[in-house]
């Protein structure tokens, strides 16, 4: 039976908290339960496993993440749209990092496609790169290289995984200088096609070379014991 005084809504928002304390890895239905001063089985009214613990974490932060990318991108595009969402990946990230990590993981289809922050998120991100003119697929790919390139720097800043003495804000913002100049400049389809058939031929041309080569090495080695038998 569920404990009077505790929701749902409290435990996920509990849970959240704790994620960014603790560590994603280290949230535990039990962990939850003590914050509260209950019994894990009090808990348990609420929440059925810590799978489902984290899957309300998740649901939970993409919302309030969602909220921070839409309005710093609001009424923005091209560079000012990336810097914005940008700023507010990086500063969510580094917050709540516990929060953040659980947006990262896979969802079961079904808590996945119901997910208003998550799908808002997406729809943010594609929104992101609408200023560059990118179609398909050049787009989702100019969207993988961004989400990497953020998600990387943000995760090592909160580890702080960067030793050297650089101010870190001056390299993001030379890190957002190289990235709108990547977009800018962002190959077409057929411009990939064009440097893959013209490695095919380089190869092709390579290998005709080596063929050529070989086949006068051959001339020159029959010339040489033709010599040598007269």
């Amino acid at each position: 039976m569920p404990r009077r005084g505790l929701t749902s809504e409290r435990v996920s928002a509990a849970a959240a908290e704790l994620a960014d304390e603790v560590g994603l890895s280290r949230l535990t239905v039990a962990a939850v339960a003590r914050h509260f001063g209950v019994s894990d089985a009090a808990l348990y009214a609420h929440v059925r496993s810590r799978d489902a613990l984290i899957e309300q974490v998740a649901v939970r932060a993409a919302a309030t993440f969602a909220d921070r990318l839409g309005l710093a991108v609001a009424g923005r595009s091209g560079r000012r749209a990336l810097v914005g969402f940008a700023d507010a990946y990086r500063a969510f990230a580094v917050a709540h990092p516990g929060q953040y990590a659980a947006t990262q993981l896979p969802l079961p289809p079904e808590i996945g496609t119901a997910s208003a922050g998550h799908l808002r998120m997406i729809e943010l991100s594609y929104a992101m790169l609408r200023g560059y003119g990118l179609d398909e697929p050049g787009r989702t790919d100019a969207l993988r290289f961004v989400r990497s390139t953020f998600h990387g720097f943000a995760t090592l800043e909160t580890v702080d995984g960067f030793g050297h003495p650089r101010d870190l804000d001056a390299s993001w913002r030379s890190l957002l200088d190289a990235v709108h100049t990547t977009l800018t400049n962002w190959p077409t389809s057929d411009e990939g096609g064009q440097r893959a058939n013209g490695g095919q031929q380089a190869n092709g041309n390579q290998g005709a070379n080596r063929g050529q080569q070989a086949n006068g090495g051959q001339r020159a080695n029959g010339e040489q014991g033709t010599g040598d038998r007269k």
